[in-house]
Protein backbone atom coordinates (compact mmCIF):
# COMPACT_ATOMS: atom_id res chain seq x y z
CA UNK A 1 0.00 0.00 0.00
CA UNK A 2 1.75 2.90 -0.94
CA UNK A 3 1.58 5.92 1.58
CA UNK A 4 -0.55 9.42 0.36
CA UNK A 5 0.58 12.16 -0.19
CA UNK A 6 -0.58 15.81 1.30
CA UNK A 7 1.21 18.69 2.09
CA UNK A 8 4.80 18.32 4.07
CA UNK A 9 3.66 14.85 5.93
CA UNK A 10 4.93 11.58 6.52
CA UNK A 11 1.78 9.42 6.37
CA UNK A 12 1.55 6.37 7.35
CA UNK A 13 -1.44 3.37 7.90
CA UNK A 14 -3.00 4.34 11.02
CA UNK A 15 -3.32 0.77 12.38
CA UNK A 16 0.70 0.52 12.10
CA UNK A 17 1.07 3.47 14.51
CA UNK A 18 -1.60 3.25 17.61
CA UNK A 19 0.74 5.91 19.52
CA UNK A 20 -0.28 8.99 17.36
CA UNK A 21 -3.98 8.23 17.80
CA UNK A 22 -6.16 8.55 21.43
CA UNK A 23 -8.11 5.32 22.57
CA UNK A 24 -10.87 5.81 21.43
CA UNK A 25 -10.03 6.35 17.78
CA UNK A 26 -7.96 3.55 17.76
CA UNK A 27 -11.03 1.40 18.87
CA UNK A 28 -13.26 3.34 16.28
CA UNK A 29 -10.77 3.17 13.27
CA UNK A 30 -12.25 -0.73 12.45
CA UNK A 31 -13.81 -0.35 8.40
CA UNK A 32 -11.67 2.85 7.99
CA UNK A 33 -9.03 3.47 5.97
CA UNK A 34 -6.55 6.19 7.46
CA UNK A 35 -3.61 7.41 7.56
CA UNK A 36 -1.59 9.33 10.42
CA UNK A 37 1.51 11.82 10.68
CA UNK A 38 2.83 12.98 13.43
CA UNK A 39 2.75 16.92 13.92
CA UNK A 40 3.95 19.53 16.41
CA UNK A 41 1.62 19.66 19.02
CA UNK A 42 1.32 23.55 19.14
CA UNK A 43 0.57 23.44 15.56
CA UNK A 44 -2.81 21.40 15.79
CA UNK A 45 -5.02 24.39 14.98
CA UNK A 46 -6.59 24.30 11.35
CA UNK A 47 -4.60 27.86 10.49
CA UNK A 48 -1.42 27.06 11.73
CA UNK A 49 -1.56 23.37 11.06
CA UNK A 50 -2.26 24.27 7.25
CA UNK A 51 0.26 27.25 7.02
CA UNK A 52 3.29 25.08 8.24
CA UNK A 53 2.78 21.56 6.56
CA UNK A 54 1.19 22.63 3.30
CA UNK A 55 -2.19 21.58 3.67
CA UNK A 56 -4.63 23.57 1.93
CA UNK A 57 -7.41 24.45 4.15
CA UNK A 58 -10.04 22.92 1.24
CA UNK A 59 -8.53 19.45 2.27
CA UNK A 60 -8.82 20.02 6.08
CA UNK A 61 -11.99 19.05 8.70
CA UNK A 62 -12.95 20.41 11.49
CA UNK A 63 -14.89 18.56 13.71
CA UNK A 64 -16.76 20.73 16.41
CA UNK A 65 -18.61 19.07 19.44
CA UNK A 66 -22.25 20.80 19.76
CA UNK A 67 -24.91 20.12 23.07
CA UNK A 68 -28.27 20.59 22.03
CA UNK A 69 -31.17 20.99 24.82
CA UNK A 70 -34.75 20.43 24.55
CA UNK A 71 -37.36 20.21 27.52
CA UNK A 72 -34.88 19.69 30.23
CA UNK A 73 -32.68 16.99 28.16
CA UNK A 74 -29.36 17.35 26.44
CA UNK A 75 -27.59 15.79 23.88
CA UNK A 76 -24.52 15.86 22.00
CA UNK A 77 -23.54 15.77 18.40
CA UNK A 78 -20.50 16.04 16.45
CA UNK A 79 -20.41 18.40 13.16
CA UNK A 80 -18.00 18.12 10.66
CA UNK A 81 -17.20 21.01 7.93
CA UNK A 82 -14.45 21.64 6.01
CA UNK A 83 -11.78 24.45 7.06
CA UNK A 84 -12.76 26.69 4.75
CA UNK A 85 -16.65 26.88 5.65
CA UNK A 86 -18.72 27.44 8.72
CA UNK A 87 -21.76 25.09 9.62
CA UNK A 88 -24.95 26.37 10.16
CA UNK A 89 -25.28 25.46 13.88
CA UNK A 90 -28.64 27.67 14.72
CA UNK A 91 -30.15 26.75 11.09
CA UNK A 92 -30.12 23.31 9.72
CA UNK A 93 -28.07 21.42 12.21
CA UNK A 94 -30.42 22.66 15.14
CA UNK A 95 -33.33 21.58 12.92
CA UNK A 96 -31.82 18.08 12.17
CA UNK A 97 -31.29 17.37 15.74
CA UNK A 98 -34.80 18.56 16.65
CA UNK A 99 -33.57 20.57 19.78
CA UNK A 100 -35.05 23.96 20.76
CA UNK A 101 -31.52 25.49 21.93
CA UNK A 102 -28.06 24.68 20.30
CA UNK A 103 -24.51 25.77 21.42
CA UNK A 104 -21.08 24.84 21.40
CA UNK A 105 -19.96 22.15 23.74
CA UNK A 106 -17.65 23.85 26.20
CA UNK A 107 -13.84 22.99 25.83
CA UNK A 108 -14.06 20.73 29.08
CA UNK A 109 -17.39 19.01 28.29
CA UNK A 110 -16.42 18.59 24.75
CA UNK A 111 -12.42 17.36 26.13
CA UNK A 112 -14.08 14.86 28.77
CA UNK A 113 -16.85 13.27 27.01
CA UNK A 114 -14.59 11.94 24.00
CA UNK A 115 -11.55 11.27 25.67
CA UNK A 116 -9.93 13.20 23.25
CA UNK A 117 -7.75 16.35 23.30
CA UNK A 118 -9.02 19.61 22.32
CA UNK A 119 -7.94 20.64 18.93
CA UNK A 120 -7.94 16.76 18.11
CA UNK A 121 -11.06 15.70 18.56
CA UNK A 122 -12.41 13.72 15.25
CA UNK A 123 -15.68 12.37 14.04
CA UNK A 124 -13.95 8.96 14.67
CA UNK A 125 -14.26 6.87 18.12
CA UNK A 126 -16.89 9.02 19.67
CA UNK A 127 -19.62 7.85 22.11
CA UNK A 128 -21.72 5.38 20.07
CA UNK A 129 -25.10 7.64 20.46
CA UNK A 130 -23.81 10.36 19.12
CA UNK A 131 -24.55 11.91 15.62
CA UNK A 132 -21.94 12.06 13.54
CA UNK A 133 -23.40 15.35 10.85
CA UNK A 134 -21.23 15.43 7.93
CA UNK A 135 -21.14 18.35 5.42
CA UNK A 136 -21.70 16.83 1.57
CA UNK A 137 -18.56 19.36 0.83
CA UNK A 138 -16.71 16.89 3.01
CA UNK A 139 -17.90 13.83 1.23
CA UNK A 140 -17.07 15.11 -2.04
CA UNK A 141 -13.34 16.64 -0.96
CA UNK A 142 -11.97 13.42 -1.73
CA UNK A 143 -8.80 13.11 0.87
CA UNK A 144 -9.35 15.43 4.13
CA UNK A 145 -6.97 16.04 7.18
CA UNK A 146 -8.84 15.25 10.08
CA UNK A 147 -8.36 15.29 14.02
CA UNK A 148 -6.40 12.05 15.37
CA UNK A 149 -8.03 12.48 19.48
CA UNK A 150 -4.63 13.86 20.63
CA UNK A 151 -2.77 17.32 19.22
CA UNK A 152 0.40 15.81 18.23
CA UNK A 153 -0.91 14.37 14.79
CA UNK A 154 -3.16 14.32 12.37
CA UNK A 155 -5.42 11.34 10.24
CA UNK A 156 -5.79 11.94 6.48
CA UNK A 157 -8.96 9.72 5.10
CA UNK A 158 -11.10 9.89 1.46
CA UNK A 159 -14.46 11.92 3.07
CA UNK A 160 -16.71 9.66 1.51
CA UNK A 161 -15.53 7.55 4.00
CA UNK A 162 -16.46 9.26 6.85
CA UNK A 163 -20.19 8.89 6.04
CA UNK A 164 -19.78 5.43 6.73
CA UNK A 165 -18.88 5.87 10.07
CA UNK A 166 -22.01 4.07 12.17
CA UNK A 167 -23.92 7.43 12.96
CA UNK A 168 -22.81 9.44 10.31
CA UNK A 169 -25.80 11.89 8.89
CA UNK A 170 -24.77 13.89 5.40
CA UNK A 171 -25.93 17.05 5.01
CA UNK A 172 -25.54 20.58 3.57
CA UNK A 173 -24.57 21.60 6.61
CA UNK A 174 -22.06 24.93 5.64
CA UNK A 175 -23.97 28.58 5.94
CA UNK A 176 -24.63 29.77 2.36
Amino acid sequence: MTAPVMGKLDWQPAAEVPELLAAPVRAGLDGVTAYAAAIDAELADTAAFCAEYDVPMAASANCVIVLGKRGGEESYAAVLVLATDRADVNGVIRKHLGVRKISFAAQHDAVSTTSMEYGGITPIGLPADWPVLVDEAVVNAGQVVIGSGIRGSKLLVDGAELAKLPTATVLDLAQH
